[in-house]
């Protein structure tokens, strides 16, 4: 079979020395790949540089101009146009990547339902994602940056790019994901290899970057509503084979981008990682209770939770599994009827 065609579209903004350093270590590392520059209205110095770098690619990339600083996403986009491939991957110029990135990455992608891929990062300014759980080598996520992402290219081309009006980072991103989910594609992070990332050069004012954070957070808001946290408790009773189901519900919530804790007793604890249930989705935790100390232990540990995290909802995961010392929980039908009713009828997004 031969090996799926590539497109590594790396956005640039001056900072010549670093930028060569991140193109040169692309072309030691994944040959086989197309390079598209997107020069965005970089410095002289940085633009002789790139078409020095540029001569000797031949076909094997396509540079791009334009007069000013269009953006981040409008620069991204502008280059996911221009890409026909199987797959298109973003890599900014403060990554450093290294030996079998692009393969992991591709790998990730081999299941026709993913769509998007993340790999983590090493380094001081490096963005803090949410990692496989221990012992697994992948798992979806709701976590992404824009250092670097694999976009599978028939879903790039059916979505029609990021939205230009949200701000380049996470509601940006938030925002993507949902779209893609909508289409039947997931989210992923890959737990190797890790990529060096440096400390991104950001221009404008602070206050100009937090009211465009500000107005992204209120437009992602008004178009998919606010993510919850949920913390499930099942009684000691249950047992995994009788949650498949549930289970199936809450992995489609956490592609909708809310939490989940799972409060487990250790045999319901056992059982969940027998089948598989601690790999599904980085917004899935499971949280095992201690063998003893029954009631008061586990009241301590949703107070504990609760403490930690504000907001968070107690909901029945079976009928009758009751939380000791509340008095108001959810049963866990009323948020998958939710969670079924968003995915049913997605905003319309333009």
């Amino acid at each position: 079979m031969p090996a799926p065609t590539v497109d590594i579209i790396v956005p640039v903004w001056n900072n010549p020395f670093e930028t060569r350093a991140c193109l040169a270590a692309i072309l030691t590392h994944s040959p086989e790949a197309r390079l598209i520059i997107v020069d965005n209205g970089s410095s002289r110095e940085t633009e002789l540089m790139l078409e020095e770098f540029s001569e000797s690619l031949g076909e094997q990339a396509l540079f791009m101009t334009a007069e000013r600083n269009i953006g981040l996403v409008p620069a991204i986009n502008r280059a996911l146009a221009s890409s026909d491939r199987e797959f298109a991957v973003l890599v900014r110029p403060f990554v450093l990547v290294e030996g079998g990135w692009l393969r992991a990455l591709l790998e990730t992608a081999g299941q026709p339902q993913v769509g998007i891929v993340s790999p983590l990062f090493r380094g001081s300014a490096a963005p803090a994602l949410n990692r496989p759980a221990a012992g697994c080598t992948w798992m979806e996520t709701f976590s992404l940056s824009f250092a670097a992402l694999l976009l599978r290219g028939e879903m790039h081309r059916e979505l029609g790019g990021f939205d230009e009006g949200l701000d380049g980072g996470e509601w940006c991103l938030k925002d993507y994901i949902r779209r893609a989910e909508t289409k039947g594609y997931q989210t992923c992070v890959t737990a190797r290899p890790e990529l060096i990332c440096g400390r991104e050069t950001v221009f404008g004012s602070q206050e100009r970057r937090q009211e465009q954070a500000r107005i992204s957070r209120d437009t992602y808001l008004s178009r998919w509503g606010a993510a919850q946290h949920y913390c499930l408790y099942f009684g000691r009773e249950a047992r995994a084979a009788d949650l498949s189901d549930t289970v199936t519900s809450i992995v489609a919530g956490a592609r909708l981008g809310h939490r989940y804790t799972l409060l487990l007793h250790r045999r319901q604890f056992k059982e969940f990682r027998k089948q598989g249930w601690n790999g599904l989705h980085t917004g899935i935790t499971l949280s095992p209770l201690p063998t003893f100390g029954g009631r008061r232990s586990l009241a301590r540990q949703v107070t504990a939770l609760r403490s930690a995290h504000p907001g968070m909802i107690p909901v029945q995961g079976v009928e009758g599994a009751l939380f000791p010392g509340l008095d108001v929980t959810i049963p866990f039908n009323e948020i998958a009827t939710s969670h079924r009713n968003h995915q049913e009828h997605p905003p319309e997004v333009i």
